[in-house]
């Protein structure tokens, strides 16, 4: 199948509209067969509890082309259970996970010529998500739910390409303690738009939050895990019950691991002692790996490895987990799923 004309090494991380999208139907107890669809616009009932009460949840994920011309989804199976842990938080109903990966499936091979070539630095991300509908009025779970998957051809989340970009830590909560941070609710986004708009204001990329309870350590990077490297080598990571469980992050510890030989470690990251690490960065599904040049906290700016050049583990993970999400580096065993 013909490629979309596109100038594909210039897309923007940005909405474009595909061609279908998948559509599936919860009620009476069970989900319907699901299919399909031409029409990207949504109709909901005007009592949906997802629009008055927040019952709603997504998630995101990337399909790639590979070199001999096949497409690969990477981890669907992660982001599956990631979503089923989400729903029973918010009493809704699992989406199986065979469901939600044939879903997926279903949405890139119809959309084949949407997903950017090989080689073109470009991606086909995919956006699955499930919402309260139906007739209601009261503060209850919703009586019926609408699982949907829809994908566009999205560049790098950052403008400027793979280099450091400086943050500032926030006065702002990302989420409650015991709330709902570990899982993946519109609500936590909604919440980090007003912080994220200051620290642009302030000339940096995005905002570092800390712990809801103390303020003295260091949880997500804007909509992202963080992650760092100390002085030591080893590989570490915020350890939080409020923390996203990022499918990324978990990713790049096990490629620390397995493939680079380095040591991983989950643990609190105090924003104190910033002077212990010699690399930070931020990743997730969008950004794979934003490198953090510096973090200012305090009105003090503290410098990485450095504002202008990505540090050389950082390096080394990103080009090995892009290496594999591409195809051009082998996978460990059930991280890809082809869709054709």
């Amino acid at each position: 199948m013909a490629k979309k004309e596109l100038d594909w090494g210039a897309l923007p991380f940005a909405y474009v509209k595909t061609d279908y999208r998948y559509v599936s139907r919860w009620r009476d107890g069970g989900w319907d067969e699901g299919g399909l669809v031409t029409d990207h616009r949504v109709s909901i009932e005007e009592g949906a509890t997802a629009l008055h009460y927040g019952q709603q949840c997504f998630e995101g994920l990337k399909a790639f082309s590979r070199a001999d011309g096949s497409i690969q989804l990477f981890r669907p199976d992660r982001n599956a259970a990631r979503m089923a842990a989400t729903a029973r938080r918010l009493i809704m109903p699992e989406v199986p996970e065979e469901k939600f990966i044939e879903a997926c499936l279903e949405v890139v091979r119809a959309n084949a010529d949407w997903v950017p070539p090989h080689g073109s630095g470009a991606s086909f991300y995919l956006r699955p998500y499930l919402i309260g509908v139906g007739d209601n009025l009261g503060v209850r779970p919703a009586p019926e739910y609408r699982f949907s998957v829809f994908g566009c051809p999205v560049g790098p989340y950052f403008k400027g390409g793979f280099r450091p970009f400086n943050f500032v830590t926030s006065s702002y909560d990302r989420a409650a303690p015991r709330g709902t941070g570990a899982v993946k609710v519109g609500g936590n986004y909604a919440a980090s738009l007003l912080p994220h708009e200051e620290a642009r204001h302030q000339g940096f990329a995005d905002c570092v939050y800390l712990d809801p309870s103390t303020h003295t350590k260091i949880e997500e990077a804007g909509a992202a895990n963080f992650f760092a490297v100390t002085r030591g080598g080893e590989v570490v990571t915020p350890l939080s019950p409020s923390i996203l469980p990022s499918i990324t992050k978990y990713s790049l510890l096990e490629v620390a691991r397995e493939r680079l030989g380095l040591r991983t470690v989950e643990r609190d990251i105090l924003v104190d002692r910033l002077d212990e690490l010699a690399e930070a960065g931020a990743c997730g599904t969008a950004a794979v790996i934003t490198p953090i040049g510096g973090i200012s906290h305090g009105g003090r700016l503290h410098v990485f490895h450095s504002e202008t050049e990505v540090g050389p583990v950082t390096r080394r993970l990103y080009e090995t987990l892009v290496g594999i999400q591409n195809g051009d580096l082998e996978a460990p065993s059930g991280w890809i799923r082809l869709a054709r």
